[in-house]
């Protein structure tokens, strides 16, 4: 090891870079074509897929529609009345019984017959007492001894009754009698090898497929496949279907029958998909080895050309990383690298530029956000609500308690916001409408509001607590100090014009002096006043919106803000 390490020390620098670039781009270069890879054989995985289940899928779509035919003739035969009346009619003589036979039993089931050559019998067997007729009409008692008659006898819809190990193919039905006084059943025998002689040769080799039927039970099993592949038995199969395990060895794909709940099962060796890619596998890999080679021609030559120029701004690039902006990079070069060095150092000066502006955004965002919270949270506005509401409840009057109650509940929940800074324009609203309906209590109502509220808006953004500090000047500002006759009255405005949303805030109060209002966006206050909201407007809008204030004294004042729409975001304000 530590040879190893003396002899990495001692290797020229170019070396060096030649050595690591060779061992760093090795894995790239070998997981790249490994992906390739691996990439082709899962398409040609993902086609196999397709092909086995456009072909199940066809396989599937013909069975279904000779099941269907078997169904469309036994259910004519079920549900013909004049056979219906016949098998479970009271003859009184043999010729009337003949006749049933020869004009409408035989006609009818031969007919069936003829419609499709795979069918071998139709039968009817009766418990009604009738004579035997040929194949055409049985006693009942041949039947009931088998597996299948208390399934037939409980339904009056056509079954499939299949097996796999037997090679037979049954269609069964019971004639319905609204009395119940006679049970007869259809009986139809197909040709098991006709039914299923297409599905061994959905592919020329190399397959296998399996038919389970409701109960899990085999009704067609084939397969064909290579010497090399462990050949499975119809049991072995299913235990590997039920545990999940088929997609361990094989491709398949799995289809249901639309007639009957028949589930069919198409599978593949994956060995087959492999052994087709081993002259893939050495494309690859002579692929790998020529990249390799370039690479290596490569690396010496811009080890040679780019080393020198790239440590220094490498350098460079350390010392800025660890946070030291002051550091600029020169070149006298034309080439590219001189460029991308001379490019680098104008920007680390706006970098630092940069830094400086959002570092002083950030700390003015920060204290505006701060006087906000101190505001949302300010304890003397709750707890003189709070007084009031006691004194309400000392007067008995429950229902100034209970409105106060409200109205404070919506305040503050609207208020804090969840900690959000951004409140739907609906939730803004009712905020400023809570606070309003609260100052009108505690001033005895003796002032009124007017609210003119365009409800097209409220599914807009926009920055939370803005609106009930323009409404708190307007009351303890104009209103409360208010000296012209009449009423006071505060008027709230919320409308929209273009791509932006606009509010006003309207007194009759006292008004505001004119050196006042020059200064008022500009002058520093203790609270949360209205310079505060017009900065956190401008600083997340931009400086083309926030207030405008117009006032006239002894006459009122109106605060207008102007925001953009912001669409919402799907939360719940």
């Amino acid at each position: 090891m530590n040879r190893m390490k003396l002899w990495f020390i001692n290797l020229k620098f170019r070396r060096k870079i030649l050595f690591i670039c060779i061992i760093a781009s090795l894995f790239p270069i070998i997981a790249l074509a490994s992906f390739w890879y691996y990439q082709i054989q899962d398409s040609l995985m993902k086609r196999e897929n397709e092909n086995l289940s456009e072909t199940l899928n066809q396989a599937i779509s013909n069975l279904d529609y000779k099941v269907n035919n078997y169904f469309n003739i036994i259910n004519q035969i079920v549900w013909n009345d004049e056979i219906k009346k016949g098998v479970t009619a009271e003859y009184i003589n043999n010729f009337e019984m003949y006749q049933f036979y020869q004009e409408t039993l035989v006609p009818q089931l031969r007919t069936s017959l003829s419609l499709q050559i795979d069918i071998n019998t139709i039968s009817v067997y009766s418990d009604n007492q009738m004579n035997p007729h040929g194949k055409f009409l049985l006693p009942l008692s041949d039947v009931k001894e088998q597996a299948w008659f208390d399934t037939i006898v409980n339904t009056h819809s056509p079954t499939l009754i299949v097996s796999a190990e037997d090679r037979t193919f049954h269609v069964l039905c019971q004639i319905f009698d609204r009395d119940y006084s006679k049970t007869n059943i259809v009986h139809m025998d197909v040709s098991y090898n006709h039914v299923f002689d297409t599905m061994s040769s959905l592919f020329e080799d190399n397959f296998g497929l399996i038919i389970l039927d409701e109960n899990k039970k085999p009704v067609y099993f084939y397969q064909d496949l290579p010497g090399d592949v462990e050949t499975l038995s119809a049991n072995h199969l299913i235990n590997k279907i039920e545990e999940g395990l088929l997609d361990q060895d094989y491709v398949y794909d799995q289809a249901s029958l639309a007639s009957s709940k028949w589930t069919a099962y198409l599978y593949r060796p994956k060995g087959i998909i492999s052994a087709s890619t081993s002259q893939l596998r050495m494309t690859v890999i002579g692929v790998v080895i020529l990249c390799i080679s370039i690479l290596i021609l490569a690396i010496f030559l811009l080890a040679r050309v780019v080393v020198r120029p790239l440590e220094k701004l490498a350098r460079n690039m350390e010392q800025i990383e660890k946070g030291d902006l002051s550091v600029t990079v020169f070149n006298s070069g034309t080439d590219e690298i001189g460029n991308l060095i001379r490019q680098f150092g104008i920007m680390v000066v706006k970098l630092k530029d940069m830094i400086n502006q959002v570092y002083k955004s950030k700390i003015a965002q920060q204290e505006y956000e701060m006087k906000a919270l101190q505001a949302q949270i300010n304890p003397h506005f709750f707890y003189n609500s709070l007084s009031l509401i006691n004194s309400k409840a000392i007067m008995s009057g429950q229902d100034d308690i209970s409105q106060m109650a409200q109205l404070l509940s919506k305040f503050y929940r609207t208020t804090l916001n969840k900690g959000d800074n951004i409140i739907s324009v609906k939730g803004e609203l009712e905020n400023t409408t809570s606070y309003i309906e609260i100052q009108r209590m505690m001033h005895s109502n003796s002032f009124d509001v007017h609210y003119e509220i365009d409800d097209g808006i409220y599914h807009y953004n926009m920055l939370n607590l803005l609106l009930q500090p323009l409404v708190e000047n307007a009351i303890n500002h104009g209103i409360d100090h208010k000296e012209n006759p009449g009423k006071g009255k505060v008027t709230l405005i919320a409308a929209e014009q273009d791509n932006e949303l606009i509010f006003k805030v309207m007194d009759n109060g006292c008004g505001i002096k004119q050196e006042i209002l020059d200064t008022i966006l500009t002058t520093e206050t203790k609270g949360y006043g209205v310079r505060n909201v017009h900065n956190r407007v401008q600083l997340y809008y931009g400086t083309g919106y926030g207030l405008v204030f117009e006032s006239k004294l002894n006459e009122g004042t109106t605060v207008t803000l102007i925001i953009p729409k912001e669409a919402e975001n799907n939360k719940n304000n």
